[in-house]
C-alpha cells in the first residue's frame, strides 16, 4: 500500500513541480505528508527526492497564519528572507578579491582592463587561506560583477616582448597611484581606427520594425566615401570621462595634442581646478609614439600654454591593445554604433557623445575639421630647446615636460 502511495505522490510531483515555486512545493509536500499520516514524511520523500527537512518546514508553515498571509499576497519569501550575499556577511571579501586579482592582471596592471591569469579556483582557495568562506562558482560571479572577464589570447601579440614589460607596468601604476593621491589628472590616449562616412554597412545589428532593415551601398571602397572620420580620443582614467575629437584630415602628433588641449580647455581644467602636474598614458606607436618627435613637441607647447609640467609613459611594445582607453571607452562607442551607418560626421559625433556605459562613463565629442600637415620635420635644435626631462627608468618611455619661462614682452 506504501509503494503505491509513493508512485501516485510521484506522479502528483512530476505533474505539479514545474508550476511551483519554492514554497509551494514545500508546502504540496507537506500537506500529502500529513494526509498519509504516520510515516508520511519518509514516503513523501523517497517518491519526490526532497529533504526531509523541506517536508518538516512545510508542516511548520501550514500551522504558520503569517506565513499562510504572505503567500495570499503573493510573497515567497518573509522580509529578508533567503540566503544573505557573501559581500554582506563578508564585507571585505570583495576588497580582497580586488587586491589578489589587480597585481596579476595581463597586459595592464593600473586595473580597468581586467584580463586576469588566475583561475577561479586558484582564487577561491587564496581567499579561503586568507580566512573568507567562498567557492570557485562564486568567485567567477564576482569577477564579472567587478567588471573582470576571461579574454582570449587572439590578436593581442603584435611583436616580441620586452624583457623590462612587467616592470614597465609597475612604474606606470606607481605613476598613476601617484598622481590620483596628489589629486592630479591621469589621462590615456589614443587613435581609434578611421571610419568612412556614407551609407555603408557598419557591423553588428539593432532592433527595426520587422523586414524593414536600414539599405546601405554594397561595396564599401574608400573612393565612394564622403570623407573620412579620424576619433582621437582623451580617456581620464579617475573620472571615467571621455572626450573624443572627430577629425577628417590627418592622424599627426599635432592633431592628437590638439585633442588633449580640446579635453583640457573642455573637461580637465574645470575638473582640476589648482592642478600643477598632467599624466598622460599613450602607446608607444603611431601620432603619439615614444619616437615621435612632433609629438613631444606639440607636448611642450602645450605645457608652456596651460602651465602644467606633463609626465608622460609609454605602453611597452606589444602591448597596445591594453591601453585602458580602448576598452573602456573605444569598446562602448562602438557597441553603442553597431549596426548605424555612419552616413555624416554629425552621426558619428552624435553616437560617439551618447556612449554611455552601466558603470557611469560620460563623453563629449566635437568635429575637428582642421588641416594637419603629415611629414612636419623637428631639428636638433628644437629638441635640445624643450624642458624635457628623462626619467632614469626608460626614459625613452617615461619623461616629463615642464613648462618653459615665458619670454619678456618688449
Amino acid at each position: 500500500m506504501v509503494l503505491d502511495d509513493e508512485a501516485l505522490i510521484r506522479a502528483k510531483y512530476e505533474s505539479l513541480a514545474p508550476a511551483m515555486n519554492e514554497a509551494e512545493t514545500r508546502l504540496w509536500s507537506a500537506a500529502e505528508a500529513r494526509s498519509l499520516g504516520r510515516g508520511g514524511i519518509a514516503a513523501v520523500s523517497r517518491a519526490t527526492g526532497l529533504s526531509r527537512t523541506t517536508i518538516q518546514a512545510g508542516l511548520r508553515e501550514l500551522d504558520d497564519p503569517t506565513h499562510r498571509a504572505r503567500l495570499a499576497s503573493g510573497r515567497v519569501r518573509r522580509p529578508g528572507g533567503g540566503r544573505k550575499r557573501l559581500t554582506t556577511t563578508q564585507p571585505a571579501l570583495g576588497a580582497a578579491l580586488d587586491r589578489l586579482v589587480s597585481p596579476a592582471t595581463r597586459g595592464d596592471p593600473m586595473s580597468p582592463l581586467r584580463w586576469t591569469s588566475k583561475s577561479t579556483e586558484k582564487l577561491a582557495a587564496e581567499l579561503n587561506a586568507e580566512g573568507f568562506t567562498i567557492g570557485a562558482d562564486t568567485v567567477g560571479t564576482m569577477l564579472k560583477a567587478q567588471g573582470y572577464s576571461l579574454q582570449s589570447t587572439r590578436k593581442t601579440k603584435e611583436g616580441g616582448g620586452h624583457p623590462d614589460r612587467d616592470a614597465q607596468f609597475r612604474h606606470i601604476a606607481a605613476e598613476v597611484t601617484r598622481m590620483q593621491a596628489a589629486q592630479q589628472p591621469v589621462i590615456s590616449v589614443d587613435c581609434k581606427k578611421k571610419e568612412l562616412i556614407g551609407e555603408f554597412k557598419n557591423a553588428g545589428r539593432e532592433w527595426q520594425p520587422a523586414e524593414d532593415p536600414e539599405t546601405v551601398n554594397v561595396y564599401d571602397f574608400p573612393d565612394m566615401a564622403d570623407a573620412k572620420a579620424i576619433p582621437y580620443g582623451v580617456y581620464d582614467v579617475t573620472r571615467n570621462e571621455g572626450w573624443v575629437s572627430v577629425g577628417i584630415d590627418h592622424d599627426t602628433a599635432e592633431f592628437a595634442v590638439s585633442t588633449i588641449r580640446q579635453w583640457w580647455r573642455q573637461m580637465g581644467q574645470p575638473r582640476y581646478k589648482g592642478a600643477t602636474s598632467l599624466l598622460v598614458t599613450a602607446d608607444g606607436g603611431g601620432s603619439n609614439g615614444a619616437r615621435n618627435r612632433l609629438w613631444k613637441s606639440e607636448l611642450q607647447r602645450l605645457a608652456d600654454d596651460t602651465g602644467l609640467t606633463i609626465h608622460v609613459s609609454h605602453l611597452p611594445p606589444g602591448t597596445s591593445k591594453w591601453n585602458k582607453i580602448e576598452h573602456r571607452l573605444f569598446g562602448q562607442i562602438t557597441m553603442n554604433w553597431r549596426g548605424k551607418p555612419l552616413v555624416t560626421l554629425e552621426t558619428v559625433v552624435g553616437l560617439i557623445a551618447n556612449t554611455t556605459t552601466k558603470t557611469g562613463l560620460k563623453v563629449r565629442a566635437a568635429a575637428d575639421q582642421k588641416s594637419y600637415r603629415t611629414g612636419r620635420k623637428i631639428t636638433d635644435e628644437e629638441m635640445e630647446a624643450l624642458a624635457l626631462t628623462r626619467n632614469d627608468f626608460h626614459g625613452e618611455w617615461n619623461y616629463s615636460i615642464t613648462p618653459r619661462p615665458k619670454s619678456p614682452k618688449k
